[in-house]
C-alpha cells in the first residue's frame, strides 16, 4: 500500500499541480442507449489513465430513477457531474473528446491557461 501511495504521490497533473484528493463522479445516463454506453466506456478509460483509484464513480440510470435528475439539475443526458472536489463541474455528451473532459475535470489546463 505504501509503495502505491508513493507512486501516486510522484504523479503530477498535466497542469503542474499534484492533486491526490478523491474525485466523486456521477454519470447520468438513460438506459443502454449507444450514447450512454459510449459515455460510460469513455469515462472508464479516462479514469483508468488519469485517476488511478483516486475516484468514486456512480452511474445513475434515469430510466430507473428519474427523480435523481433533480438533485444535480440534469437537463441533458448523458451528463457527467464532478461532485468532489468542489466546485461542482458538469460535462454533457458522450465524453469522446478526451481533452474537453480532462479540462472539465480540472486535470488539464486549456492552451491559453485557466
Amino acid at each position: 500500500m505504501k509503495a502505491r501511495a508513493r507512486a501516486a504521490s510522484k504523479k503530477v497533473k498535466a497542469n503542474g499541480n499534484a492533486d491526490l484528493r478523491l474525485m466523486e463522479l456521477r454519470l447520468y445516463v438513460a438506459g443502454q442507449t449507444p450514447k450512454s454506453l459510449a459515455a460510460l466506456a469513455n469515462l472508464k478509460k479516462i479514469c483508468a489513465e488519469h485517476l488511478e483509484g483516486r475516484y468514486k464513480l456512480y452511474v445513475i440510470d434515469l430510466v430507473k430513477t428519474p427523480q435523481l435528475a433533480q438533485n444535480d439539475q440534469i437537463l441533458a443526458i448523458p451528463t457527467l457531474v464532478r461532485k468532489l472536489p468542489q466546485p461542482i463541474r458538469k460535462i454533457i455528451g458522450d465524453l469522446s473528446d478526451q481533452n474537453k473532459v480532462l479540462v472539465g475535470l480540472n486535470l488539464l489546463e486549456t492552451e491559453g491557461g485557466q
